[in-house]
């Protein structure tokens, strides 16, 4: 038979102490582990933070650049659409003769008084004219070219006719202004 240890009571204390070391050290990576998890998940939570946040500055930025638009642009068709009344009233009062005007002075005056006003509404609203002069140089920006003509003593690209304004809405070209174009002078 096999002779009793002296020192039995110890090794149960040492196999005891291994086991409540063990369950320790499992319990500390457990704490460890979901410590991590916890970070990762904070982490993520941080970045979808960040992430949403600028989403919503970029919508407010474009929800603002949109207002500024619409209510600077907003009335173009309008706009586009007065034109031809400009241009009609603008025709009537050219084509009166002095003859008319002696006749029907109150009347063309009160046409006169009409596109003044007119005039004054399309600026309080952002319009202006694109008025070329004739021997001004062709900008294809502002300009369209109804027909290109050789004439003499003129330089490629200038203004040789005016047929209709132009007009832009704040930046905006709204319609351009319709002129004739020097093309190489004729020999």
């Amino acid at each position: 038979m096999a002779e009793p240890r002296e020192h039995e009571f110890l090794d149960d204390i040492e196999e005891a102490m291994a086991e409540e070391f063990a369950a320790e050290e499992a319990e500390i990576d457990d704490a460890e582990l979901e410590l991590e998890q916890l970070r990762v998940e904070r982490d993520q939570y941080k970045d979808r933070f960040t992430r949403a946040l600028a989403d919503a500055e970029n919508a407010r930025k474009r929800s603002e650049k949109d207002r500024r638009e619409a209510e600077n642009y907003g009335g173009s068709k309008l706009a586009r659409d007065m034109l031809s009344v400009y241009d009609n009233m603008k025709r009537a009062l050219e084509s009166a003769t002095e003859e008319q005007r002696a006749v029907s002075g109150p009347l063309l005056e009160g046409v006169d008084l009409t596109m003044r006003e007119l005039l004054s509404v399309f600026k309080k609203h952002g319009m202006e004219i694109v008025a070329p002069e004739v021997g001004d140089k062709f900008d294809p920006k502002v300009h369209q070219a109804m027909f290109e003509a050789p004439v003499p003593g003129t330089k490629a690209g200038d203004i040789i006719q005016v047929a209709s304004e132009g007009f832009m809405l704040h930046d905006r070209l709204l319609r351009p202004a319709q002129v004739g174009v020097s093309s190489q002078p004729a020999v």
